[in-house]
């Protein structure tokens, strides 16, 4: 499990984000969940890039906007429960290797260089254990900002986000 982490991590600093002129640190959140059912049934829950409103419960929407699932270049509009509409990418899917990786568009999230990496593997027990990895910026510069555009606020954001999914995937695939 430990190595599937590093992995992922390894994967998410090899795409390159560009330079900064500012010193904004690259943060970096992982969350892993284990799940008693196979491999397959998980990455039926969240393979497909329009599903996330399937299985995320902070999203109202998740339609495709352009492309289509599971080939680079897929945009989805997601948008959060009583809230505002943001654009993501599908940049990288591998249905064999049960992963994939996008990046957020546009957001009025005061997030910026957002990366995610979601892959889904054997945990030898015959269960399944889902990684969901994602580095970012914040996306004020300044040195003094709100604590609600912290980094620690961003990162307690995705973290929340991130377990929010992965708690109902494990539901969901689970049947409980």
């Amino acid at each position: 499990m430990k190595k599937i982490f590093l992995a992922l991590f390894g994967l998410m600093l090899a795409f390159p984000f560009g330079a900064s002129a500012d010193d904004r640190e690259l943060l970096v959140v992982g969350e892993m969940i284990e799940i008693n059912a196979k491999p397959e049934a998980v990455w039926n829950i969240v393979k497909a890039f329009d599903g996330l409103v399937n299985w995320h419960p902070a999203f109202s929407g998740s339609p495709l906007v352009k492309g289509k699932n599971g080939k680079p270049g897929a945009v989805r509009a997601l948008t959060i429960k009583d809230g505002p509409t943001f654009t993501e990418e599908l940049v990288a899917y591998s249905e064999p290797r049960m992963a994939y990786t996008y990046i957020i568009v546009e957001s009025p999230l005061p997030i910026d260089h957002y990366q995610s990496s979601m892959s889904v593997k054997g945990n030898g027990g015959g269960g399944t254990t889902v990684a969901w990895i994602g580095t970012f910026t914040r996306k004020n510069p300044r040195d003094n900002v709100p604590e609600a555009e912290s980094d620690a606020a961003m990162v307690k954001l995705i973290v929340g986000a991130y377990q929010a999914g992965l708690q109902t995937v494990k539901t969901m695939a689970e049947g409980k």
